[in-house]
């Protein structure tokens, strides 16, 4: 009988140890990750270099917007959120934790069939102009914008999604994603379709989904209205950087393009990360990671800005 108890014991304590260390296992080699559009091409080309370095990590990457990653970091449903705004009081309350990575924009787009585009891109629009569509409703028309006798309505499209995308565009225009007037559709692909299938259409995207990163030019269909930063009535030289992805990439990071709408991407966690190959992953993105940023048609974060954001990783 006793022997038969002392079997039983060192049975279960092989049981106990095989599953502890399975899940030691588990832990060590997947992380998961969730979120912002802005953000996703960025950490899928990330996560393809890191497995090059580490073969044997799984990294499972969905989108589904900002307040998707927030929320699924904060109850635990993944290791890190993709983020694309700044973090809310609300939010630093509840133990978030946040670590800057990159830095990219958001840009008003319309489609390339747009009547006006010529006079669009020669003029550009203020801020007052994107306020009074986006917010007010006082430009209803596009002949009544640009001061013509079009009398083509215009149609506003927002996201209908909780996404950095809109809130960071609202927060530009002064107010919040919830001011912002339009018919609502969901996700960065969503609106980059909606304003490619409506010639009168006026929207926002997050630089990747208006640019191609590959051919370095905007996707077809989908144009970039420049902001006349100086409000003269007239897009100069110096305002002029939206042809290709790299110029207005370098005009974000030399502060011509205006912030906001040009913002820090973020990854959130629920408190800091514990687990080593999460670290490790962060770690590799603001150090070896940062050379594949600007190919892949983001901003690199400042050596200041790395510097500091490493050190949250070493607390």
């Amino acid at each position: 009988m006793k022997t038969n108890l002392t079997k039983f014991f060192i049975v279960m304590l092989i049981v106990t140890v095989t599953l502890s260390f399975n899940s030691c296992k588990r832990e060590k080699n997947n992380i998961s990750i969730s979120g912002a559009f802005a953000l996703y091409p960025m950490t899928v080309r990330w996560a393809e270099e890191f497995k090059k370095v580490h073969p044997e990590v799984q990294i499972n990457i969905s989108g589904g917007g900002a307040g998707k990653g927030m929320t699924d970091a904060l109850s635990g449903m993944v290791d890190l959120g993709m983020f694309s705004r700044e973090i809310s009081d609300a939010e630093k309350k509840k133990n978030v934790w946040w670590v800057a990575v990159v830095k990219d924009a958001v840009v008003p787009t319309i489609s390339a069939n747009n009547p006006l585009l010529m006079d669009l891109q020669l003029r550009g629009l203020k801020k007052q102009q994107f306020q009074d569509i986006f917010i007010l409703k006082k430009a209803t028309t596009w002949g009544a914008l640009l001061k013509t006798q079009n009398a083509e309505k215009i149609n506003i499209y927002t996201r209908s999604d909780a996404c950095g995308a809109a809130e960071t565009w609202a927060k530009y225009l002064g107010k919040k994603q919830e001011d912002l007037n339009g018919i609502g559709v969901n996700g960065d692909p969503g609106m980059a379709d909606a304003l490619k299938n409506d010639k009168l259409g006026i929207g926002y995207n997050n630089v990747n989904y208006a640019y191609d990163s590959r051919t370095k030019k905007k996707y077809p269909g989908v144009e970039v209205i420049p902001i006349d930063i100086n409000e003269n009535g007239l897009i100069d030289p110096e305002e002029s950087f939206y042809n290709t992805i790299d110029e207005l990439t370098k005009a974000i990071a030399d502060g011509k393009y205006p912030s906001p709408p040009a913002r820090d991407l973020y990854f959130v966690a629920k408190g800091s990360p514990d687990s080593k190959i999460v670290k490790e992953f962060l770690k590799w993105i603001l150090t070896d990671g940062q050379k594949f940023v600007s190919e892949a048609g983001y901003v690199k974060l400042t050596d200041e800005k790395i510097k500091s954001e490493l050190e949250k990783l070493d607390k």
